[in-house]
């Protein structure tokens, strides 16, 4: 799934609880992160892991696939809260802002 594909499924109601459940998230987290591999594109798969299993750290490898931190799961969640208020905006627009910013100035 792309930065683009998750925004549209959160952006027209898509259940958080059925997300985790086709991610195989443990819904108990403290926090779910989103990764995805450098050089960030908004093409990039991503890859949803629990902080209890990153230990929080930027650079995460699993199968000798190296990902990186990009967001935390549930500030995403609010970015697409707020993105409902601008409904003139695609998901891939969305996904460009969203990137740049957690690039850029986060």
């Amino acid at each position: 799934m792309t930065l683009t594909e998750l925004i549209n499924y959160f952006r027209f109601d898509g259940n958080q609880k059925e997300f985790f459940k086709t991610y195989s998230l443990n819904t108990e987290s403290e926090v779910i992160e989103i990764y995805m591999q450098k050089p960030f594109n908004i093409e990039n798969n991503l890859a949803f892991f629990e902080i209890e299993k990153t230990e929080g750290l930027q650079e995460y490898e699993v199968e000798n696939i190296k990902y990186y931190n990009l967001i935390d799961f549930y500030y995403f969640l609010d970015f697409i809260e707020d993105s409902k208020k601008n409904k003139k905006l695609t998901d891939k627009e969305l996904a460009e802002i969203l990137l740049d910013y957690v690039v850029n100035d986060a």
